[in-house]
Parts: C-alpha cells; sequence; structure tokens
C-alpha cells in the first residue's frame, strides 16, 4: 500500500469516481483519527486538532491552507480556542475521493511536525 503523504491530488471533475467503500477500507487504516462524518448529505472527512491556544490553532490552520493551496484540494477549516476542525471532500462529486485521503494523510503529518 502506498503511502498517502506521497501522493499528489489529481483534479476532480464531476464525473470523478467517488471511493468504494473497499477502497475506504484500504485507506482509512493511514488516517486512524479520522472520522467519516455526514453533513448536508456528503460524507466528509473530519477531524479536530488540539492546541495549548488561539495561536497555535490559527498557525495550524495557515499550514493546512498552505498545503491545500500547492494541491488545489480545499478543506473547511473551524479554529477555534485550542482546536481546529479540518474537514475533507470533494465539493464537484458531493462525496468523497482518494484525494481526501490524501489531504488528511498531509494534514496528519503537518500536525506531527
Amino acid at each position: 500500500m502506498a503511502n498517502l503523504t506521497s501522493e499528489r491530488c489529481v483534479a476532480c471533475r464531476p464525473d470523478s469516481p467517488k471511493v468504494t467503500a473497499k477502497e475506504i477500507a484500504e485507506l482509512s487504516p493511514q488516517i486512524p483519527d479520522w472520522q467519516i462524518v455526514e453533513k448536508d448529505n456528503i460524507p466528509r472527512l473530519e477531524r479536530v486538532f488540539r492546541f495549548k491556544d488561539f495561536p497555535s490553532s490559527i498557525d495550524f490552520a495557515v499550514k493546512v491552507g498552505r498545503i491545500a493551496e500547492e494541491e488545489g484540494h480545499h478543506p473547511a477549516l473551524l479554529v477555534e480556542w485550542g482546536r481546529c476542525t479540518v474537514s475533507w471532500w470533494t465539493h464537484k462529486i458531493k462525496s468523497l475521493h482518494r484525494n481526501d485521503f490524501i489531504m488528511a494523510a498531509k494534514t496528519d503529518r503537518l500536525y506531527s511536525m
């Protein structure tokens, strides 16, 4: 199994494939702290990252924003005192794509640095 953090995102179109249940089962172990949640009838990968204060939460959100811009794949970010919630999903297909798992893994790597 390839390391997701070494992969690049691919451009998505409205006909891009959604991940299958089998793919989710294969990819999820690489991002064990992420949950699949459904909001507005759209499955998303979501994780809450905890910090010692608000500036640390903001700094992390900025770092996530930078890698999102580099990859051309953008999350929802909720910044609060001591936490930053990150949600990944593919807007064009209104579901999960492999890109979301790649970016979740890259987000985890940022947090561990």
